[in-house]
């Protein structure tokens, strides 16, 4: 299966979703969306296949997104556009891109469903255990 994940190394539900990829068997080409951003044509194309505005892929932690008054409504998706073409760190992460679609993962476990099974136990870095011992979703209460 051909796997690509818009990464950021210093996100944590980012590399949870690297992790959980892996631990289905599969190794995904790995795109560190700060270095290397998408193309604005890319990037509406992605958003279009994943069922998501501009407006939802908007990152506003940690991001200059205050500072260029990004919440206001009137702006029209070319704008937001040019601010995340501008400013890479926009971009909300993790997107995902396989056969089965192309999801933005968070919470990170939104990428199971984009994958084969997984191949046993996965718990996140924070210690939340996601899947058990014969590769199951945890139910959480």
């Amino acid at each position: 299966m051909d796997v690509v994940i818009y990464h950021n190394p210093q996100c944590g539900t980012s590399r949870n979703v690297l992790a959980m990829i892996r631990n289905s068997g599969v190794e995904p080409h790995i795109i560190e969306y700060l270095k290397c951003p998408p193309t604005r044509l890319l990037l509406t194309q992605l958003l279009d296949r994943a069922g998501l505005t501009v407006r939802q892929i908007l990152r506003e932690k940690g991001t200059p997104f205050h500072d260029l008054g990004l919440g206001d409504p009137s702006l029209s998706d070319d704008a937001l556009l040019d601010a995340i073409e501008a400013h890479p760190i926009l971009m909300n992460r993790p997107l995902v891109v396989t056969p089965k679609g192309v999801r933005l993962c968070r919470p990170s476990e939104a990428v199971l469903d984009l994958l084969p099974p997984q191949r046993g136990q996965f718990i996140k870095e924070d210690g939340e255990r996601v899947i058990d011992d014969l590769g199951r979703r945890v139910a959480t209460t």
